[in-house]
């Protein structure tokens, strides 16, 4: 029973340690928690792909086992998952994603390196004989083994100066939970640089020992390695066991605090202590290297001393005074030598030391100097990002602006389709043809610029000069579509309204899309493309047969139509007489007044050979060299212009043909003669036009076409006026009311009636 409770209690310590550590607080990880965690369990649950926190505690703790675990372990197997995750943050844009990937990519080089040298143990706390053994032995070997320890201490540097430059950018001390979040890992990060450290000094003398000497033995440098002393890291914090921490962890915050607050000042001591110790041992070897320079002079004066001394005991032997004599005097010179080497070397240690000196002070000033150039950088670089910023939104504001003007060109447009007084307003297919191929390609063009303005946000002049022609060449298609529709066939003049509508609609909505910033990426002009190909389809279908004749039968065309328009204008003179004799026979009065004046078809015939002789004498006076053909081919759209004005009169000649037929027969209504003369005049209209165009002002033929232009007017004005007051006789006549009239009233009405007749 007792050991169920024991087990229990170690159960709810260990789920209480794994909510710590997997708590997305930002907060160091402690000893007693990592001690508590079923590691190899747990570890493949943690979501380390969506939370940069938890996956920087997570590298703490993988780093830790690492180092304290047991030694049998095989890691390798986790490296591919730890170096997934150091990518996936290394690409993220996170407060922890950079250094999450530093660290991960310290632990694989870690592992890595002690897979290679299994002799070395994880916490890298090597003996002497070891580390000796494992660097006696082929040279190439110690140069790779210096590589890997040297990329070892770059990546732990990295971390390192990384976690340290964002401290510092966020002003974040190292006293608050955020700040021991991100130091707590670079405890292990010390204990590994002390180890590696002395593996570098090792290596490197070990390899600087194979360099051939060029020169003698330094001595000096010799006798320095002798006095370097192997540095060790010790962490002077120390764990309490997990009961009694666990026991402690439901005290006050106070004390807690002041822990830290004394842990922070003891740190700050050992710092100090520690560079006044390095200080001490800089002093200790700058005096090592003047003990040596002293030690080698003295026995340069020994051994003149003892020159000295051979050259007296000579001297003695001779006995000569003059040898005596002279072997002072080079004693003295030699003394005083000795005296101005020592008065220069004592000259040249204070200009060393004045040299170190100044050397300090100018390493501080460039110091002083990067770190205020860094800060203006990274003023530069965020008052940049707001003017970049400003610019972008000034730039979709006039984006907005051009479409806003755009919407309003596109409903102008769709009004006048709507507009009573835009009927009258025509336009050829031609031209609708033209317009709707230019916007076809502005279509393309906005597609282009809008992809261009979405990868670069800083400029729309591209696109703001496609959106100005795009509204203008849409509004016109819209226009002129509705224009053509005025003059084509019921059916398709519906068809081309509707779909002209529908070009508004669409481009609308796509104006829409393109003024938010919301729907700005995904605006699609295809629904518009598709509404403006069907409206140049229908242009296409109402185009005049002539525009799908060969240019070189243009001239054939003509001479066909104008002499097809002649024969149906004669044939409908022939009609109209046997009409008007059948209508002698059959009408009387008012009707019989309305039928003769039909009669103007000679009218129109005189019009239409005035209108060929005028088109032939332009053809021989413009075609110069070339031929008939060749004329009627260079001005194909002239030609096509005047086969169908030509087309239009016969048409209206036969129609008015009909209409009258109709009337006489008494199947037709007035109102049809009114139209047909309406259809006349606008097609004589239409033929004068396009005479007109190639012809010279002062020619007569275009004159006397002028004149049966205006005569075939009159007569179309006569016909109108004529039947609408036979009209509204006939009417009078027909609702007259004989029953209130008396008998001398009723011999009136007779008598006006018969001298109408007569008249």
């Amino acid at each position: 029973m007792a050991s169920k409770k024991t087990e229990s209690k170690k159960n709810e310590k260990t789920d209480k340690s794994e909510k710590a550590l997997a708590a997305e607080k930002e907060q160091f990880v402690k000893l007693q928690q990592i001690l508590c965690i079923i590691f190899a369990k747990n570890h493949l649950d943690l979501p380390l792909s969506s939370n940069a926190i938890l996956s920087w505690k997570f590298c703490h703790v993988v780093h830790k086992l690492l180092r304290d675990g047991h030694p049998n372990v095989d890691s390798r197997g986790h490296t591919a998952s730890i170096r997934q995750m150091g990518t996936l943050w290394g690409n993220l844009h996170d407060r922890y994603g950079h250094i999450v990937a530093l660290y991960a990519k310290l632990l694989c080089i870690k592992i890595d390196f002690h897979l290679k040298h299994l002799e070395i143990p994880p916490n890298l706390e090597t003996p002497e004989q070891v580390l000796d053994k494992a660097i006696a032995i082929d040279i190439n070997k110690v140069f790779d083994m210096t590589s890997e320890v040297l990329e070892y201490m770059e990546a732990a540097l990295k971390l390192q100066e990384t976690v340290f430059r964002q401290m510092e950018s966020s002003s974040t001390s190292s006293t608050t939970p955020v700040g021991k979040c991100r130091l707590a890992p670079l405890v292990l990060v010390v204990q590994d640089c002390g180890p590696l450290y002395h593996f570098l000094v090792k290596l490197l003398f070990k390899l600087h020992s194979r360099i051939p000497l060029d020169e003698p033995p330094n001595f000096l440098r010799a006798a320095s390695f002798a006095d370097y002393v192997k540095p060790v890291v010790v962490q002077n914090e120390t764990f309490p066991d997990f009961d009694e921490t666990d026991t402690q962890l439901d005290f006050g915050e106070g004390n807690y605090q002041m822990a830290q607050r004394v842990v922070v000042q003891l740190q700050s001591q050992v710092n100090t202590l520690e560079s006044e110790l390095e200080d001490q041992r800089t002093h200790k070897q700058m005096a090592l290297v003047e003990n040596e320079c002293l030690r080698m002079e003295v026995e340069n004066l020994r051994a003149q001393t003892a020159v000295a001394a051979s050259i007296q005991a000579t001297v003695e032997d001779a006995g000569s005074d003059s040898v005596l004599v002279g072997l002072q005097a080079e004693k003295e010179t030699l003394l005083r030598t000795v005296k101005d080497q020592e008065a220069e070397i004592a000259s040249l240690r204070q200009a060393a030391q004045l040299h170190q000196t100044m050397l300090q002070q100018e390493r501080e000033r460039h110091q002083r100097e990067m770190t205020a150039l860094h800060n203006q950088l990274q003023e530069k670089v965020s008052d940049s990002g707001v003017l970049l910023q400003k610019l972008q939104d000034e730039q979709f504001s006039l984006l907005q602006c051009a479409v806003v003007e755009a919407e309003g060109m596109v409903l102008d447009a769709v009004a006048k389709v709507d507009d009573p007084l835009h009927v009258r307003c025509i336009s050829t297919p031609d031209y609708l043809i033209n317009r709707a191929e230019l916007t076809l390609a502005s279509i393309d063009k906005m597609q282009q610029s809008h992809v261009a303005y979405l990868r670069n946000m800083d400029d729309a002049s591209g696109l703001l000069r496609s959106v100005t022609q795009f509204s203008h060449l849409i509004s016109d298609t819209i226009v002129n579509g509705a224009g053509t529709a005025h003059s084509a066939p019921t059916d398709q003049a519906d068809r081309l309204t509707d779909n002209c509508r529908d070009c508004a609609t669409h481009c609308l909505q796509y104006l829409k899309e393109l003024k938010l910033k919301a729907t700005l990426p995904r605006a699609d002009p295809t629904a518009v493309r598709f509404v403006v190909q069907r409206i140049l389809n229908q242009g296409q279908d109402l185009r005049p047969r002539g525009a799908d004749v060969q240019k070189e039968e243009l001239a054939d065309m003509v001479d066909k139509e104008m002499t097809a328009t002649s024969t149906a204008i004669e044939d409908a003179v022939l009609r109209m007489d046997e009409i008007l004799s059948q209508a002698r026979r059959d009408s009387s009065g008012v009707k019989l007044e309305v039928n003769q004046r039909l009669v103007w078809d000679i009218a129109i015939h005189m019009l239409v050979t005035s209108a060929t002789d005028l088109q032939r004498d332009i053809v021989e006076s413009g075609r110069g060299a070339g031929s008939v053909k060749d004329f009627y081919a260079k001005n194909s759209c002239w030609t096509e212009g005047l086969i169908s004005a030509s087309k239009a009169v016969g048409w209206g000649a036969t129609q008015m043909l009909e209409s009258a037929d109709k009337v006489v027969t008494d199947r037709g209504k007035y109102e049809d003669l009114i139209v047909c003369s309406h259809e006349i005049a606008a097609s004589t209209a239409q033929l004068v036009a396009a005479s007109k165009v190639k012809a010279d002002r002062g020619n007569r033929k275009l004159q006397t076409l002028q004149q049966a232009s205006r005569h075939v007017n009159d007569m179309a004005a006569v016909v109108v006026s004529s039947t609408k007051s036979g009209q509204m006789q006939i009417e009078n006549k027909n609702s007259m009311d004989f029953s209130s009239m008396s008998l001398i009233k009723l011999k009136t009405e007779e008598m006006d009636s018969q001298v109408s007749e007569k008249w």
